[in-house]
């Protein structure tokens, strides 16, 4: 079985912080997101809200994505999560 990697975007309680991250194991990420237990910007911002996320077999697809779109304007970040997610609904990851 191979190993999965995924680039996510998390926002805020009210949408108006991105972040975007790359992990090999995103229930845990989320899990220490929520937690705040790693200090930075999502502690500070208050940034524990799953919106989107993609899978890749790839880690190196995994970080050019996430490079990709750290690299677009905020337009295009929302566009492209409410292709998928329109109300900007926090996802649940099983």
């Amino acid at each position: 079985m191979s190993k999965q990697y995924f680039v996510y975007i998390l926002t805020n309680y009210t949408n108006t912080v991105l972040y975007i991250g790359v992990t090999g194991d995103l229930i845990k990420r989320l899990w220490e997101h929520k937690q705040k237990l790693v200090d930075g910007f999502t502690k500070k911002y208050h940034v524990w809200k799953l919106i989107y996320y993609e899978v890749f077999d790839d880690i190196k697809n995994a970080i050019t994505r996430e490079k990709q779109i750290k690299n677009w304007r905020r337009e295009k970040k929302f566009w492209l999560i409410k292709k998928t997610n329109p109300n900007l609904q926090e996802l649940r990851i099983i």
